[in-house]
């Protein structure tokens, strides 16, 4: 087994735990690939803004637009959609039965959806957002910032428990 020393950490790994580079002269990076993960996730934490301006780019790339589209095309078709549905559903019934019962109060014309963030004041596409989901019908209106700004505020354990994605 061959070994290397990150220059980082000092510690003697294995290659393979290095990530590849062809620059380099034996054909992997320096460091080891835990403290590339940390370098990494330090440089996102010290400059988010401009990290999150740079995915937002790159996401609306014309290939990456592309590429979700025919990932979601063939994600519907071959019904694993549905699967994935289904068992958000099965492990979020309370989440399932709220979100139902607001949709059709808002079909119904029982609950008026407003046109300006109840937070900002914006006028966006609204999102409802329940404190509890026992209480269906009571929701706040957010625009989508304002509803991930309001999430990110819950404790860890319930931002586990109630805003896991759904895929």
């Amino acid at each position: 087994m061959i070994t290397k020393e990150c220059f980082k950490c000092g510690a003697m790994k294995p290659v393979e735990e290095f990530y590849k580079h062809i620059g380099m002269r034996d054909g992997y990076l320096g460091k080891c690939k835990e403290c590339t993960k940390n370098d990494s996730n330090q440089h996102r934490a010290d400059n988010l803004d401009s990290c999150q301006e740079y995915d937002r780019k790159r996401a609306n790339l014309p290939h990456r637009v592309a590429l979700r589209k025919e990932v979601t095309r063939t994600w519907v078709e071959d019904g694993r959609q549905a699967e994935s549905q289904r068992r958000y559903r099965d492990k979020y019934p309370e989440k399932y039965h709220a979100r139902t019962m607001l949709g059709n109060a808002v079909r119904d014309g029982v609950v008026v959806k407003p046109i300006h963030c109840s937070k900002c004041g914006a006028e966006a596409n609204l999102e409802g957002h329940h404190e509890d989901y026992s209480k269906p019908l009571d929701v706040q209106w957010l625009c989508n910032s304002c509803h991930v700004d309001t999430r990110r505020k819950y404790p860890k354990e319930k931002q586990e428990k109630f805003f896991t994605r759904q895929y």
